[in-house]
């Protein structure tokens, strides 16, 4: 089946059941593009803060000279990256340029705690110390990571991954029979994606974790599907029969409703 290039959202990222879903880290010179963004960005908005704290300031109080200097580093190296990440989900100026996002190191979105980490660090290893330790430390980390990002446990992916397909699960002959009369509910999103998710494992997944994420999985679906199948049935054949069996409903089901549609819409 071809690749298709399939966009990561905050929703798309988080998986269930321990079966973690696998992100590309973005390279490093990507990376290091939209830092350059970041930073060039970041000043620009440090000098325009400043300069009119100063100018607010100056004519009042010497004191309130240094509060402005420390209340503009503060806002807009710390609380402007950390509210910008959050409200985005892990987006900042120059990820957006370049289709980049800030993910959990388990796929998901990041948090207010976890961008706090990030721009907090980020203030000493990029500005202070001229983004050395951030690289070096890109260098050496198997998903690219900077000090802040080891951190506050996160890490950055590409928004727009390279998607390929795996051929869908195909019904196991001993059953097809069980299948076609059973009675088999539509999984919740949740469930049916961790379902997916370990079946197109299998083949890479040692067997005692395999057998044992399959009984979990297969006791959490066995309420949607009556009867149950036969006795003596691999909990990875019954997970494979499912999907196969609502693939080939659903299929059937959409044929159906495309149909129907074709067929009001020739009447008017």
């Amino acid at each position: 089946m071809p690749a298709e290039f399939a966009t990561v959202t905050a929703d798309d990222l988080v998986t269930g059941e321990a079966v973690a879903l696998d992100l590309p880290p973005a390279g490093l010179g990507t990376r290091a593009a939209s830092g350059l963004i970041d930073v060039a960005v970041t000043l620009l908005l440090f000098v325009g803060v400043l300069v009119v704290a100063l100018v607010a300031s100056i004519p009042t109080d010497k004191a309130l000279v240094q509060v402005a200097v420390i209340g503009s580093t503060v806002l807009v190296f710390i609380a402007y990256p950390t509210t910008l990440e959050t409200l985005t989900h892990g987006k900042s100026l120059g990820k957006l340029a370049l289709g980049l996002r800030v993910v959990r190191d388990d796929a998901g979105p990041v948090t207010v705690h976890q961008s706090f980490v990030r721009a907090l660090i980020g203030v000493v290893e990029i500005y202070l110390l001229t983004g050395a330790p951030a690289l070096l430390s890109a260098l050496v980390s198997s998903k690219g990571k900077r000090l802040g990002d080891h951190a506050a446990g996160t890490y950055v992916v590409r928004e727009r991954v390279r998607l390929e397909l795996p051929p869908p699960p195909s019904m196991p002959p001993p059953l097809a029979a069980w299948a076609r009369t059973a009675d088999i509910a539509s999984l919740p999103a949740g469930l049916a994606l961790a379902v997916r998710q370990l079946v197109g494992r299998f083949p890479t997944i040692d067997p005692a974790t395999r057998r044992a994420l399959a009984d979990r999985l297969a006791a959490e679906v066995a309420p949607y599907v009556a009867p149950a199948p036969p006795r003596g049935t691999p909990p990875e054949a019954f997970l494979t029969a499912v999907l196969a069996a609502r693939r080939e409903r659903d299929t059937a089901r959409l044929r159906r409703e495309d149909e129907l549609r074709r067929r009001l819409t020739r009447r008017r």
